[in-house]
């Protein structure tokens, strides 16, 4: 399992955090989430240990981007010639590109009503079939008996 770090740099991605992309969000409220994450003034030293938040940003790369465009941003740091407003750039499109066929499916899936009632349907004779099966047991458990 991979954990999916968060954009302010710390921790992992998720929407209690207030840290997170949705797999639904418009490629304009992507950019604007990336180019805000957390980093920090640069490297200083060649080859040095990354921070925290800046590794967080190269973490999300090796999950929505290619392999090269990992290597090039990770060269760019290690000879402290990175400019972060470039690799948010790129993090942000292929952040996109990655999520766009999820979203359009979803979008997709939203439109269908008949779908959608169809699947709350079915949710909720699950549902009661396993409240039955609960009930059922609780009431075994603390003796209750049918009158009838």
């Amino acid at each position: 399992m991979i954990k999916v770090p968060g954009l302010d740099g710390s921790g992992k991605m998720g929407k209690s955090e207030g840290n997170a992309i949705n797999l639904y969000e418009d490629p304009k409220s992507i950019r604007k989430k990336v180019m805000r994450a957390v980093t920090d003034s640069g490297p200083t030293e060649m080859n040095q240990e990354k921070p925290e938040a800046v590794q967080n940003l190269f973490t999300l790369m090796d999950i929505v981007s290619t392999p090269d465009t990992v290597a090039h941003f990770d060269e760019l740091y290690n000879k402290c010639e990175i400019r972060y407003g470039d690799l948010k750039k790129q993090l942000a499109e292929d952040i996109i590109a990655y999520t766009s066929p999820i979203r359009e499916r979803i979008i997709e899936i939203l439109k269908d009503d008949a779908y959608l009632a169809k699947v709350a349907k079915m949710g909720a004779e699950k549902a009661q079939v396993s409240a039955a099966k609960t009930l059922q047991e609780v009431k075994d458990v603390i003796g209750f008996k049918k009158l009838f």
